[in-house]
C-alpha cells in the first residue's frame, strides 16, 4: 500500500515518516498472539527504556538480525562471546544491561515454557481476560502511560526475574500487541482494529 500522509492517524505519528506510518498503519494495536513474537516485542520496548520508539524501529532489522530474530531459543544460550559481539554492534542498542536483560530473560522465557509448562501468549493475555480492552479517546494524548492490567502484568514478570518491564514500558508493550487499542477515535486504525478481534 502507497505511504497516504493525509489518512487521520494519532498524534504521536510524524505524518510524512513513511517508516513510522507503515509500523502505525500495519503493527501498532494490531492483537498478536504468537509467543516468541511477543517474546520479541517485550524484548524491543524495553530495549527503548530511556529512548524513543522511533530510534528502535529505525534499528529494529539490525537489532533483529543481531539477536537471531530476538529467538528466545536462541538467545537463552547465548556466552560472553556474544556479549562481546553485541556491545561492539553500532547498529543496535549498545547497553550491557539491556542486552543480558535480554539473554536472561529469554532463560526465564523458556524455563516457564519447558519446566512450568506455561504458554508465554496465553500468559499474558490473561491480564487482559484474554480479549483486548478497546478504550475510546478523543486524543492520544488523553491515554494513560499505565493501566491497573500493566502494573499487574509488570508486577508479575518482576516476581519471576524479568527485566525491563516495568508497568510503563508494558503499557506500552500492550498498546503496540493489541491488548490494549489506543489508538484514538479518529484515527483510521481505530475501528480496524476493533474489528481484528479474535
Amino acid at each position: 500500500m502507497a505511504h497516504n500522509p493525509d489518512l487521520p492517524r494519532c498524534s504521536w505519528v510524524p505524518p510524512t515518516d513513511e517508516l513510522y506510518c507503515h509500523y502505525h498503519d500495519t503493527e501498532w494495536g494490531v492483537p498478536n498472539y504468537d509467543s516468541k513474537s511477543l517474546f520479541s516485542k517485550l524484548i524491543q520496548d524495553g530495549m527503548q527504556a530511556g529512548l524513543s520508539w522511533i530510534t528502535i524501529l529505525r534499528k529494529r532489522e539490525s537489532i533483529l538480525t543481531a539477536f537471531d530474530g530476538l529467538d528466545p531459543d536462541i538467545i537463552a544460550h547465548y556466552t560472553d562471546k556474544d556479549r562481546e559481539r553485541l556491545l561492539a554492534n553500532a547498529g543496535i542498542i549498545r547497553s550491557k544491561l539491556k542486552i543480558n536483560a535480554a539473554i536472561s530473560n529469554a532463560q526465564i522465557y523458556i524455563k516457564m515454557r519447558d519446566e512450568e509448562n506455561i504458554d508465554f501468549s496465553q500468559y499474558l493475555w490473561d491480564f487482559v481476560g484474554g480479549k483486548p480492552i478497546h478504550n475510546a479517546w478523543d486524543k492520544f494524548k488523553d491515554a494513560p502511560v499505565q493501566s491497573e492490567e500493566s502494573v499487574a502484568m509488570a508486577k508479575d514478570l518482576k516476581k519471576r526475574g524479568y527485566k525491563f518491564t516495568g508497568p510503563v514500558i508494558i503499557y506500552a508493550f500492550m498498546q503496540a500487541v493489541g491488548m490494549i487499542n489506543d489508538h484514538s477515535i479518529n484515527c483510521h486504525r481505530y475501528e480496524t482494529c476493533k474489528d481484528d478481534n479474535k
